[in-house]
């Protein structure tokens, strides 16, 4: 089975080469290999040395590079839909270049540019793919999208025909609006099919992501939310590459001291990281740059490790989704390593858990047996998220020791047994509103 291996981190930290290196590092093991990038900032032809194309290119034995034509995904998945939605702001006057930018869907074609990646993975033509993806808070955006897409499509599909009953007799009319067609929901079912493979693949056993950083505070602290952040959206991450280690032989007296420096910041990422492996790559005098370099560059940054081979659960984070029985009670299990209890927030919304941490957000759909139940207790335990379910009928207030101690947010935990956050009161209140609105105008 293909292995997908993506590369990312802060920006000028090294993924691009660490990525060309591992795929260099595949092909000389006699792996057929495939590397490519989402990065709208297309740099791996300059790593390799050569020219590069939206097509797989061959720069060495079992070694293909390509650099995805964004562009084009977006108009092969999104054309037939950004149509429709032109012509009907052409009907009311809107201007069509405004139109053109209103009906780009924003996000979309970094979304898309991951169902080439998802294209090669069906073919079985590869033994190994890795991704050279954008820099950590484009790269996290760029994999909390299809999810949250999925879960707008699904939503338009449900609304579907009773928008369509409600509007039809009027669209039908002299109007000149036009009415879509199934060419335009063909469109969408496809979208969303498309959204769910994307997410299937890469939060799978085939797939991991590899935390690319430099012995810096800053850039090791983005690092850690950046575990937290893929953990939270369900991706599991296999290993940090720590970029520009200087070595300690032979150093004078002022590298000694950026030695020392480093020293202390590489024991912090041991135990930040760990159970995961930490490769190091020495400090050098110019970017490895070529085949021969880039092989070079793998080979002592992994040692006798295998980093193709595929993770184990002792070794990586994901959301584990299992399911803890305790008499009558079930507990849902989310790891969320380095994360704080004041940055997390939860609320209950019908049959979905809205995890939030920070400024990243994820709606979870509940299994039957739980969204049949009721939030009953809340805690965050050495780096797991841990909500417990009640039956409706043994529902019982939150003792205040469930929830960690400090924490502002969590202490929440009665309210989303009582239903909603006041956020998502608004949002339903605005929700109805309109509904109210439309049904008035129809009248």
């Amino acid at each position: 089975m293909t292995r997908v291996l993506l590369y990312t981190g802060k920006g000028g930290v090294g993924k691009t080469t660490s990525a060309a290196g591992t795929a260099t590092l595949a092909a000389l093991r006699g792996l057929r290999t495939l590397v490519l990038s989402t990065d709208a900032a297309h740099s791996l032809s300059d790593a390799f040395d050569c020219e590069v194309g939206g097509e797989p290119t061959e720069v060495d034995d079992l070694l293909f590079v390509q650099q995805i034509d964004a562009q084009r995904r977006f108009e092969r998945s999104w054309g037939d839909i950004q149509a429709y939605l032109r012509s009907v702001l052409n009907m009311v006057g809107v201007d069509p270049m405004e139109a053109e930018e209103l009906t780009v869907l924003p996000g979309a074609e970094e979304v898309l540019a991951l169902l080439e990646v998802r294209d090669h993975f069906r073919s079985g033509r590869w033994d190994v793919i890795v991704v050279d993806c954008a820099p950590t808070a484009e790269t996290l955006r760029l994999l909390a999208l299809p999810e949250a897409l999925n879960w707008y499509m699904g939503r338009i599909f449900n609304a579907e025909r009773k928008v369509m009953r409600t509007f039809r007799p009027f669209l039908s009319r002299p109007s000149g609006i036009p009415v879509p067609d199934d060419t335009v929901f063909d469109a969408l079912r496809r979208l969303q099919s498309d959204l769910s493979d994307i997410r299937t693949l890469l939060a799978g056993p085939d797939a991991s992501v590899r935390l690319v950083l430099t012995p810096e505070a800053v850039v090791v602290a983005e690092a850690r939310r950046s575990l937290t952040r893929l953990s939270l959206y369900g991706y599991r991450v296999d290993g940090v590459v720590a970029n520009r280690v200087f070595p300690a032989a032979g150093a004078d007296t002022w590298r000694r001291q950026w030695v020392a420096a480093q020293r202390g910041i590489l024991e912090e990422v041991a135990d930040s990281f760990r159970p995961l492996p930490i490769w190091e790559s020495p400090y050098r005098v110019c970017e490895p740059v070529g085949v021969e370099e880039l092989a070079a560059f793998a080979v002592e940054m992994y040692g006798g490790d295998d980093p193709f081979a595929r993770a184990t659960d002792e070794t990586s984070l994901w959301v584990d989704r299992h399911i803890d029985t305790d008499g009558r009670t079930y507990t849902l299990t989310m790891p969320l390593p380095l994360a704080s209890a004041n940055e997390l927030e939860l609320a209950r919304h019908g049959d979905e858990l809205i995890i939030t941490v920070g400024s990243y957000r994820r709606v979870l759909p509940l299994p039957a047996a739980l969204a049949r139940g009721v939030v009953a207790g809340a805690r965050l335990d050495e780096g797991r998220l841990q909500v417990r379910f009640a039956p409706r009928e043994s529902a019982r207030p939150v003792p205040s020791g469930e929830a960690p101690s400090g924490s502002g947010p969590l202490e929440s935990a009665q309210e989303l047994a009582q239903g909603l956050t006041a956020e998502y009161h608004e949002q339903l209140t605005q929700q109805r509103a309109r509904e109210a609105a439309i049904g008035r105008a129809v009248e």
